[in-house]
C-alpha cells in the first residue's frame, strides 16, 4: 500500500458514442468512438509520487484494463429457459 496523501481528488469520464440506423427497421448500429479520462488531484507530494500512485491505480483498475486491452466477450441469450440465437 503506497502511503500518499492526497487532499483532493475529481475525475471525469466522457464516452463518445455514435448511433446509425433504425431500430424499427432492423438496421441499428451503435459504436463507441472512444473515452477520455481527465484526473484532478491535489497533493503536497512529489509530482513522481503521485504519478506512480496513478499508475499503480490504472493497472489495477479492471474497466480501464478491459477497454484498454479487449478480452473475449461471450453472451448466452435464453427465451423462456431456452436458448435463443439472436442471429435467427
Amino acid at each position: 500500500m503506497m502511503k500518499i496523501e492526497i487532499h483532493k481528488a475529481r475525475v471525469r469520464v466522457v464516452m463518445r458514442n455514435k448511433q446509425e440506423g433504425s431500430v424499427l427497421g432492423g438496421t441499428v448500429q451503435a459504436t463507441c468512438l472512444g473515452f477520455e479520462s481527465y484526473l484532478d488531484v491535489e497533493s503536497d507530494e512529489p509530482p513522481e509520487r503521485v504519478a506512480a500512485l496513478v499508475r499503480q491505480a490504472e493497472s489495477g483498475c479492471y474497466t480501464m484494463q478491459a477497454l484498454s486491452n479487449p478480452v473475449p466477450f461471450e453472451r448466452m441469450i435464453t427465451l423462456n429457459g431456452a436458448p435463443l440465437a439472436p442471429e435467427t
